[in-house]
């Protein structure tokens, strides 16, 4: 005569869901997206035009311009990342996230290459007569750098936060502080625009925080808490097969 026992399933480690590995990865690269602060001091040589007279090694400067390198793939990453998610929600809006954000990593690689334009004349040591050419390179950088890396974030923030905040992937107040941010931004590029203020100053950095902190925000929130529960998340969570017990012969 045999009995049988029942025993639980050995213990074994949870595996993480693909929407946890969606939200830490979209999270990473907006958290990198953050890494190109210590540009706005290592860009600092090049803001003056003599400094294309050279010849100057320019060592910081280049490595301000591989920071900004990064930054340009990490918003990528972040519209690829969320992609598939926030699709669920509007595919036009989600679609238009991803355009945004390229649009945004193209002005950022353009105003690369026009800082390395005058590092290689600062090393090539262009002369006096070169300084009309570097004014114009500086100017050309100030444009790309506001109208690319000063406005596409605000419309970075009115898509993705349109959708997050239908869908309720994240908590509402995130998305709504990025409602808040996006206008003050747009404000601070127009008066920037019309010569109300210069692009470094005070009042432009005060209007630049909310939507800094709407993206650093959303980056921390992702990795440590991922997606909330949601219509979209329920829809994409994989059928689970659950193991109810072990028979074991005695």
């Amino acid at each position: 005569m045999s009995t049988t026992a029942i025993r639980p399933p050995p213990a074994t480690a949870v595996p993480m869901t693909s929407l946890r590995k969606t939200a830490l990865v979209a999270g990473a690269f907006y958290l990198l997206s953050f890494v190109s602060i210590p540009t706005l001091s290592l860009y600092a040589p090049i803001r003056d035009a003599s400094y294309i007279v050279g010849p100057n090694p320019g060592t910081g400067v280049i490595w301000g311009g591989v920071l900004e390198m990064i930054v340009a793939l990490a918003g990528i990453g972040t519209a690829v990342a969320l992609y598939p998610v926030v699709k669920k929600q509007n595919q036009s809006l989600a679609l238009g996230f991803v355009g945004t954000r390229v649009l945004e990593a193209a002005t950022i690689i353009s105003g690369v290459v026009i800082v390395m334009t005058i590092v290689s004349l600062g090393q090539a040591g262009a002369g006096p007569d070169a300084v009309v050419t570097g004014n114009a390179l500086i100017a050309m950088h100030n444009w790309t750098f506001l109208l690319g890396q000063g406005f596409i974030p605000a419309v970075n923030a009115l898509l993705l936060g349109s959708l997050l905040y239908q869908s309720r992937l994240v908590p509402r107040i995130l998305p709504l502080v990025g409602f808040i941010g996006a206008p003050l931004l747009v404000t601070s590029v127009i008066a920037t625009l019309f010569g109300f203020w210069t692009q470094v100053s005070t009042r432009s950095a005060l209007l630049t925080i909310p939507i800094a902190l709407w993206e650093f925000s959303l980056g921390v929130y992702l990795i440590v808490k991922g997606f909330k529960p949601s219509p979209i998340t329920a829809a994409m969570a994989p059928l689970s097969t659950p193991t109810d017990r072990q028979v074991v012969p005695v």
